[in-house]
């Protein structure tokens, strides 16, 4: 199963594919890293970025997506534009793909159990790509 994971950071949808396959992970080839909301944030501006969320997801035959949980309040709060991509991704209706949420505190005690079984650097993805890669994986380790 190959699961998209997702962090929101101002604008931006960073983005990792991460496939399990028989108890094996492999990371598949993928040319797209984040996606990008255009800066005007209209009604059209959306529907381009979950045309373009939705055209990755079937490109890559993606059967779930895990977004990584921001706060509403609060030190570590999200902006309101990442709460816009958030429900723009759960909106999709041209794939059908399953989107699920994963709240830091989900994520650090799945990989409390499960820790990661290779160093983020050997996996070859770009830094800004870290925290995606683990929501994948903790998505992963969550069934």
């Amino acid at each position: 199963m190959i699961i998209c994971g997702v962090e929101l950071s101002g604008s931006d949808a960073v983005v990792c594919l991460l496939n399990l396959d028989q108890g094996q992970f492999s990371l598949p080839e993928c040319k797209v890293r984040k996606l990008t909301l255009k800066k005007n944030h209209t009604r059209a501006d959306l529907q381009e970025f979950q045309a373009s969320f939705a055209k990755l997801l079937s490109d890559y035959n993606v059967q779930k997506v895990a977004i990584k949980e921001r706060m509403p309040k609060g030190k570590f709060a999200g902006g309101a534009i990442s709460f816009k991509l958030e429900a723009t991704i759960q909106l999709i209706s041209e794939v059908d793909v399953e989107v699920t949420l994963l709240s830091p505190a989900q994520i650090k005690s799945t990989l409390a159990a499960n820790p990661l079984p290779i160093t983020f650097s050997e996996t070859g993805l770009k830094v800004f790509q870290e925290s995606a890669f683990v929501v994948a994986f903790a998505a992963h380790m969550a069934k």
